[in-house]
C-alpha cells in the first residue's frame, strides 16, 4: 500500500527519486499517466493492467469510453527504475501535470501520485475544508470499523 507524502526533485533530464518504501512495491516496473486532478498517477503493472482491462471491456461506441481510452493510454508511459531508484518523466506527461523542478508523492492506497507543489497546495486547501468534506463523503456510506 502507498501510503505518505514526499517531496522529490526533478533533476534537468526528467528523472525523479521515487521513495524507497514505493519502489518495494514496485519491483522495477510503474505505470504513469494523467490524473484526472491536474496531476499524474502510478500504478504498479498488476493494477494498470486490470484498470487497462476494464476500460477496454466498456464499447468503444461510447463517445466518453472513447475520451477515457485517450486520457489513459496516450498519456501513459511503462517506466522502469534505474539504479539510483529514479524513472523518467516523459516531458509530455510532466507538461500535463505542471511539473518543473519539485514534485509532491502522494500515497493514494492501490497507487500514487505526482503533483506540482502548486497543485498540491491547491488540492490541500480543498482538503483541509471540514465541512465541504462532510457533504462529499457522507455519500460514500463509509462504516465505522468494528
Amino acid at each position: 500500500m502507498f501510503l505518505g507524502r514526499y517531496e522529490h526533485t526533478i533533476d534537468e533530464k526528467g528523472r525523479i527519486t521515487i521513495p524507497a518504501k514505493f519502489r518495494e512495491a514496485l519491483d522495477d516496473t510503474v505505470y504513469i499517466t494523467q490524473g484526472f486532478d491536474g496531476n499524474l498517477q502510478a500504478f504498479p503493472p498488476d493494477l494498470f493492467e486490470l484498470m487497462s482491462s476494464q476500460v477496454r471491456s466498456i464499447s468503444y461506441l461510447d463517445a466518453n469510453s472513447r475520451r477515457l481510452r485517450r486520457i489513459l493510454f496516450s498519456n501513459a508511459e511503462q517506466a522502469r527504475f534505474d539504479s539510483a531508484g529514479r524513472i523518467l518523466l516523459p516531458a509530455f506527461l510532466r507538461e500535463t501535470a505542471n511539473l518543473n523542478e519539485i514534485a509532491i508523492v502522494v500515497g493514494s492506497g492501490e497507487y500514487f501520485e505526482l503533483w506540482s507543489p502548486e497543485n498540491w497546495q491547491l488540492q490541500q486547501t480543498s482538503l483541509n475544508d471540514i465541512e465541504a468534506n462532510e457533504q462529499r463523503f457522507s455519500a460514500l456510506e463509509l462504516k465505522t470499523l468494528q
